[in-house]
């Protein structure tokens, strides 16, 4: 299998840290067994110009909203609209095969909201979630779901 892409934005450092430990995960993984996946990480950022990805690629967004609930009274995304408009305005909707939400439960139904605007928004699935930096049982989680993931994609 090739490496796993992992497209992210980072505002707090709660996702890069959770990515980074990810991709270490995969790492040790590999080094056991050549044929589990690495991951390749690209942080998304204003500064980042859109441009075509040359393959499959997950999103992994953290939940920052100004005003309303989020779910019936409106919402207003902040900080991260840079990842989306890199998958959008850079011709990559199509490449987008998954979205990994973050966030604080204690939001609870703004919990991953900007993930599932994503998923819906680029019609792709929802595939994992994890609160605020995860835990270490969450990257086991993820990492099996990115697999699965990247497995299904190569095979259609």
């Amino acid at each position: 299998m090739t490496k796993i892409k992992v497209l992210y934005i980072s505002i707090s450092g709660n996702t890069r840290s959770f990515a980074q430990k990810l991709a270490e995960y995969a790492t040790t993984q590999h080094e056991k067994n050549a044929v589990e996946p690495e991951i390749e990480l690209r942080e998304v950022s204003e500064a980042t110009i859109p441009a075509k990805e040359a393959g499959p690629f997950v999103a992994m967004v953290p939940t920052y909203l100004d005003g309303g609930n989020g779910v019936d009274n409106g919402v207003k995304e902040l900080m991260t609209n840079a990842l989306g408009e890199y998958i959008a305005d850079g011709g990559n909707t199509s490449l987008c095969i998954g979205i990994i939400g973050s966030g604080n439960k204690n939001f609870n139904r703004q919990y991953c909201l900007t993930a599932k605007r994503y998923a819906a928004a680029f019609d792709a699935p929802f595939i994992a979630d994890y609160e605020l930096r995860g835990t270490d049982q969450d990257v086991v989680r993820i990492y099996d779901v990115l697999k699965k993931t990247f497995a299904s994609a190569a095979a259609h």
